[in-house]
C-alpha cells in the first residue's frame, strides 16, 4: 500500500468522488466540498466508461466511447454548476475519466494518486440497498483493508444537514 502524500509539503489533499447519474452523488459531492472548504484541498470527480458489449468492433467501441466522453464532461460541468449554485464557487476541482471497471479504477486511482486522501460516496436510499459502491467498498470484505478511509453520506440529507456535518 502506497504511503499518502496529501499533507506532506507540495502535495495537496484531494477528496475523490465518483460520478454518474445516480442522486446519492449529490449528497457526495456536497459532502467533498463542505470539507474542502473548511480543511483546504480539492474534490477529484471520476467517471468511469466501462467495458461494453461491442469490445471486438473498433469502430463501435470508438463511437461509445466518444459517447461517453461527452457524457462524463456533461456531468462534470453539471456538477461544477451546481456547486457554485450551492456556495461552493471557489473550490477547486479535478475531472478524471478512466476507462475499465468501475471498482478496478477507483482503486487503480487511489494507488496512482497519492494525493486522495478519502473517498466519498453518496448511500441511496432506494430499498434495494445503499449502492453497489457502499455495499462493496465501505461494508464489503474490502471495508478493512481499502487503502484511504471512506466516507458515507446519506441520500436522505438535506444541503444544510450535509454542510453541517462536514
Amino acid at each position: 500500500m502506497k504511503l499518502r502524500r496529501s499533507f506532506e509539503e507540495g502535495h495537496r489533499r484531494k477528496l475523490l468522488i465518483v460520478v454518474d447519474e445516480s442522486q446519492e452523488v449529490e449528497s457526495a459531492l456536497y459532502y467533498a466540498a463542505s470539507r474542502v472548504l473548511r480543511s483546504s484541498g480539492s474534490v477529484a470527480m471520476l467517471y468511469v466508461i466501462e467495458p461494453g458489449e461491442f469490445q471486438n468492433w473498433a469502430g463501435v467501441r470508438q463511437v461509445q466511447l466518444e459517447e461517453e466522453t461527452t457524457k462524463a464532461k456533461a456531468l462534470f460541468r453539471l456538477f461544477r454548476r451546481k456547486l457554485s449554485l450551492a456556495g461552493f464557487e471557489n473550490i477547486e476541482t479535478e475531472e478524471i475519466i478512466r476507462e475499465g471497471r468501475l471498482a478496478e479504477e477507483i482503486l487503480n486511482l487511489i494507488a496512482d494518486d497519492e494525493d486522495i486522501a478519502l473517498l466519498v460516496l453518496g448511500a441511496s436510499i432506494d430499498a434495494k440497498g445503499p449502492g453497489p459502491l457502499v455495499a462493496s467498498f465501505a461494508a464489503g470484505r474490502m471495508a478493512g483493508g481499502f487503502p484511504v478511509p471512506i466516507a458515507v453520506v446519506p441520500g436522505q440529507l438535506s444541503l444544510d444537514e450535509i454542510k453541517a456535518l462536514a
